[in-house]
């Protein structure tokens, strides 16, 4: 049976990026993105939704995201989704739902279409064991 798992999203930094490092030495990057949906209603009143993405970058791309990227910036970012789940100190259980970031790019205008690919990456893209997730 074939699925695909596959997320494109067109948006802008929503806060510095965050880099941390695996027990196991891997860099890690989180950072939000933010994409805008204008539409009107039947009334005639415009209408402006704004929905947030967390995105995680691995390894190469992530030490690339977190030098390059900064609140405001428009970004290309191509991935897949990834529900984590935990147990809360309230007893309850948590989820959240991530963009796995295959790549990068970077769409202002000093670096239009510069970015960088994980499946050039050492790692495959984040493939790694859940004990190497540093949050």
């Amino acid at each position: 049976m074939v699925s695909l798992n596959k997320v494109m999203i067109i948006g802008n930094v929503g806060g510095e990026p965050e880099m941390r490092y695996t027990p196991s030495g891997h860099p890690v990057t989180s950072f939000k993105v933010a994409t805008n949906w204008v539409y009107n209603t039947p009334e005639g009143e415009r209408k402006q939704e704004t929905e947030w993405f967390t995105v995680v970058a691995w390894n190469k791309l992530a030490e690339q995201c977190n030098q390059f990227l900064s609140k405001g910036r428009l970004v290309y970012v191509e991935g897949r989704l990834r529900t984590r789940s935990w147990e809360g100190q309230d007893n309850l259980k948590h989820y959240r739902t991530e963009v796995i970031a295959s790549r990068v790019t970077f769409l202002e205008k000093a670096n239009v279409g510069t970015g960088i690919d994980a499946r050039e990456d050492d790692n495959g893209g984040g493939e790694l064991e859940p004990e190497d997730i540093p949050f």
